[in-house]
């Protein structure tokens, strides 16, 4: 597909209505040929900062595992660590009380808002980076639309995440009509990102279901995939445990009751949630555009890793691409027909 065709379509695309094509032949004769990392040899993932997800005391078994890890407000991790702020509690600390940018180390920064669009995240953008320049790494979003994309980079964002409403924790499209189906937005972005001196890291930001979601996003351009409900169904995820939905136990009972076959559920909730506002002492609760879940355990984070490297060197592969940004350059999108996604959506 050409990019004019793509882009121009006035029917946006989804995961399921595109399909990555093989190239006409491949050189590369093993996968152990194929680099997967996203250059700092890590994986090109992030954990949602979510709080049935990743915490301060299980993030290292992600990071262990070649996961960037973003965790979510309150939760305190060591270095490289990306931590979370509201745009007004960053404001407060990073800018007004701390105007020279003064710090011991680099800082790893994400100004968590659902809502990326608006101008005081693009003013203090500016602000943050005409402080701290490079001393801080800042991760802003989420946004669906690729101009507000070009507007944070040029702002000085690093990293912008991409996505509203599509994740398995968010009512937001389903309640207000607010959203981008994501096969198109990323693609978009991407080619946004083409065009700038600095572009910022594209990290995709919701609805992923599957291993082949992941691997079409990076295919498309993204740069990183950030994952909620797929890492909250793995064992180790800071998620409630349960038996059977009903019955809370401890994180040692999970762990033996998984390994005897029992059904084992993790709660799962949105952070817009009013659960999480309670949490975080709102006095004033808003409208919750975030829904509360209770997700089987499926698998333990190594083993869905293992199959993820598995799966996404396969793809590499059939595109002729050794390293992510080759796969970008040269993976054949083809759009498709709902008859055939179902035929092989067994």
């Amino acid at each position: 597909m050409s990019r004019d065709e793509l882009v121009n379509d006035i029917r946006k695309l989804d995961f399921n209505d595109i399909l990555l094509s093989p190239v006409g032949s491949t050189d590369i004769i093993s996968r152990s040929e194929i680099d997967i990392s996203d250059g700092n040899k890590m994986l090109p993932l992030f954990t949602a900062p979510m709080d049935t997800v990743v915490d301060s005391n299980n993030y290292p078994l992600f990071k262990e595992l070649g996961i960037n890890i973003c965790l979510p407000r309150g939760e305190v991790g060591g270095s490289e660590v990306f931590h979370s702020y509201s745009l007004k509690d960053f404001k407060k600390i990073f800018i007004e009380d701390n105007p020279e940018g003064v710090s011991i180390s680099k800082q790893y920064i994400l100004i968590d808002t659902a809502n990326g669009h608006i101008e005081d995240m693009i003013k203090t953008v500016k602000e943050a980076k005409k402080i701290w320049g490079d001393n801080m790494s800042l991760m802003v979003g989420n946004v669906a639309n690729p101009d507000t994309y070009r507007i944070l980079s040029e702002a000085g964002a690093d990293y912008i995440r991409v996505g509203i409403g599509n994740g398995g924790g968010c009512l937001t499209t389903q309640q207000t009509g607010v959203g981008y189906p994501m096969a198109s937005l990323i693609r978009e972005t991407y080619y946004v990102s083409c065009l700038l001196d600095k572009p910022a890291k594209i990290v995709a930001d919701g609805g992923f279901q599957k291993y082949s979601d992941i691997i079409k996003a990076l295919a498309l351009g993204a740069d990183y995939v950030m994952l909620g409900s797929i890492f909250n169904k793995c064992l180790e995820s800071c998620g409630q445990n349960y038996i059977w939905k009903k019955v809370r136990i401890t994180k040692e009972g999970a762990n033996k009751g998984y390994n005897l076959g029992l059904s084992v559920y993790k709660k799962f909730r949105g952070m817009s949630t009013k659960e999480v506002q309670k949490k975080w002492g709102n006095q004033i609760l808003k409208t919750s555009e975030g829904v509360v879940r209770y997700r089987k355990v499926e698998y333990t984070i190594s083993g869905w890793v293992q199959n993820f490297d598995s799966y996404l060197r396969s793809a590499m592969s059939y595109s002729n691409a050794r390293d992510l940004n080759e796969f970008v350059n040269n993976a054949k999108i083809i759009k498709i027909s709902n008859n055939a996604y179902e035929r092989f959506n067994k």
